[in-house]
C-alpha cells in the first residue's frame, strides 16, 4: 500500500489551492449557466425535446471540462455556452413563429391506431414497432385493440389513447405475446370473427386481410375473453 500515489489520485498534480479554484469556477459557470437557462424560458426546462436532448449534451460537455480543467480557460467555456444557448433559443423563436420549422426540428404525431385497426404508414414507418406500441397500449390499461378508437404517438414520442364509446372485438395484446402468443387460427377451420395478427383488423373468416395483406390470424376478443363466449 505504500506504492500508492494517494496525494496525485485524489488530488493530482495541481497544488492543494487548486480545490478552491474548482469551487471558484463551478460557481462562475454553473450560475452564468443557470441565467442563460431561464433566459430560455420554461419549454427548454419542462420538456425535453430533440432540441433541448442536445442542449444538455453540447452545455454538459462544455461546462464539465472547464470546472475541474485548470488549462481550459473560462472565458472560451462561456463563450461556448453563450452560443449554444443562443442558438437553442433562436430556433425556439422559429418553431414558434414558422410551423414548417416547427415540423422539421420537433417532427409530427403520428396516428398508430385508429378504429382498433394499426394504420399501415405506421406498420410500414419505423416510429415505433408493434411490440413497444401494444406495450405503452398495456400501460394505458387496453387488453385489446378493439377498445381503442384512436392512438396517436405525439411528436415528443408519447402516446395518447382515446378508448372507444363502445367496445368492439379486437386483436388481444394482453398478456404480452413474448409471454403467451395468441394461438394462430386457420381461417378455414372457423366461423368466428378473427382479428390479423399484424393490423388487428378483424373480419370474418378470409385468406389475406383486407387492410395490409397479411395472412396469419387469431381469435378476436372483447375485454371478457372471444367475442364469441
Amino acid at each position: 500500500m505504500s506504492g500508492i500515489d494517494w496525494q496525485g489520485m485524489l488530488i493530482g498534480d495541481e497544488p492543494p489551492t487548486f480545490l478552491l479554484e474548482i469551487v471558484i469556477r463551478t460557481v462562475i459557470i454553473y450560475g452564468y449557466t443557470l441565467a442563460l437557462l431561464r433566459w430560455l424560458g420554461s419549454r427548454a426546462i419542462g420538456q425535453l425535446s430533440t432540441v433541448e436532448f442536445l442542449l444538455v449534451i453540447a452545455l454538459g460537455s462544455a461546462v464539465g471540462d472547464a470546472m475541474f480543467y485548470p488549462d481550459v480557460p473560462l472565458l472560451h467555456c462561456l463563450l461556448v455556452v453563450t452560443v449554444v444557448v443562443v442558438a437553442n433559443k433562436l430556433i425556439d423563436l422559429g418553431i414558434a413563429r414558422s410551423k414548417a420549422v416547427e415540423q422539421l426540428i420537433d417532427g409530427r404525431p403520428e396516428q398508430a391506431v385508429r378504429n382498433g385497426v394499426v394504420c399501415g404508414p405506421f406498420l410500414n414507418g419505423a416510429t415505433l414497432g408493434t411490440s413497444e406500441l401494444f406495450q405503452q397500449l398495456r400501460e394505458k390499461g387496453v387488453r385489446h385493440l378493439g377498445e381503442v378508437e384512436h392512438a396517436i404517438v405525439e411528436a415528443d414520442g408519447v402516446l395518447t389513447v382515446f378508448k372507444a364509446s363502445r367496445e368492439r372485438p379486437g386483436l388481444p395484446i394482453l398478456p404480452p405475446w413474448e409471454i403467451e402468443r395468441p394461438a394462430e387460427i386457420d381461417p378455414d377451420d372457423t366461423d368466428r370473427l378473427l382479428s390479423c395478427m399484424q393490423c388487428g383488423q378483424t373480419s370474418s373468416p378470409t385468406a389475406t386481410c383486407a387492410h395490409c395483406g397479411h395472412d396469419r390470424w387469431t381469435l378476436a376478443v372483447t375485454t371478457g375473453g372471444r367475442c364469441d363466449d
